[in-house]
């Protein structure tokens, strides 16, 4: 798959889940107005035959400009599109991790300590697989640590004693490719994870936060909430009027305020069919 292909499906997997739109027509209309906040100003029929071209494929790709390349990227978090080609993997490529386990003899000497086992974690986007003569025979620890240097263009890094107090007699190496975003932007609903510190004016990024980046959502469907399913598991925000829900407890990243759990008065009287007037219990 070309990674112009890719680019623009996650866009429109992006534009999915933020917009709850399905339609091509909806999400073209719904990328063209969100994405003027990224001054990209294209019009739906172009989305519409960016959609035809890198989704459906039912007709020939089209040559987006390399400014639009870029815009898209930092859309769904990437600094331009040479860094999204550089490191972006698809959640189903994880399935083409292949690892490696090297037992080591307790008397042999390597690096600074005796080994017992080396885990060694392969991913990259070429899909590298260790050929088979490599698993039945076996190579040397200099020799495969060479190999996955020179194959992958990655450099590794050992989790030692000194970093890892239960890691005495192994190291877990980690390619370059998988580090962490250090930064997050609020688009609303969930936070996006990026490399960059600024992505427009209209959106405040913070430092990367693993646990919000995984599980802080904005509840958009309340008509789907009961008191059965949600009590105890959902948090609430009042704000201009209007009661806001959130998957976990924290601070509503729209106005700074703390968030609450919310009540069975709460959920009965505000989220479903019910709602009617605003009443924030105190």
């Amino acid at each position: 798959m070309s990674k112009k292909k890719l680019l623009f499906t996650e866009v429109f997997e992006q534009a999915k889940r933020e917009s709850d739109k399905t339609s091509k027509n909806g999400l073209a209309m719904y990328l063209k107005v969100h994405l003027e906040t990224f001054k990209l100003f294209l019009d739906e029929k172009t989305f519409s035959r960016y959609y035809d071209s890198f989704v459906t494929g039912i007709k020939n790709e089209t040559n987006p400009d390399p400014d639009t390349l870029d815009k898209l990227s930092q859309y769904i978090g990437y600094k331009n599109f040479a860094e999204f080609s550089r490191t972006f993997v698809k959640k189903e490529e994880e399935a083409n991790k292949t690892t490696v386990k090297i037992s080591v003899d307790h008397d042999e000497e390597s690096l600074t300590e005796k080994l017992s086992k080396i885990i060694i974690n392969i991913t990259n986007e070429q899909h590298f697989k260790v050929p088979e003569f490599i698993k039945k025979n076996g190579l040397g620890i200099l020799e495969m640590t060479l190999l996955l240097i020179f194959v992958t263009g990655g450099v590794v890094f050992p989790n030692t004693k000194s970093n890892s107090p239960g890691s005495k007699n192994s190291f877990v190496f980690s390619l370059l490719g998988n580090q962490e975003k250090k930064y997050m932007y609020w688009n609303g609903e969930r936070y996006i994870a990026t490399d960059s510190s600024y992505i427009s004016p209209i959106y405040k990024v913070i430092a990367a936060n693993v646990n919000e980046l995984g599980h802080f959502r904005k509840i958009t469907r309340k008509d789907t909430m009961t008191v059965e399913n949600s009590l105890g598991k959902v948090w609430c925000s009042k704000w201009n009027n209007e009661v806001d829900f959130f998957t976990m407890d924290g601070i509503n990243p729209d106005n700074g305020k703390e968030l609450k759990l919310a009540s069975e008065h709460m959920i009965s009287k505000y989220s479903g069919n019910h709602i009617d007037s605003l009443e924030l219990e105190e």
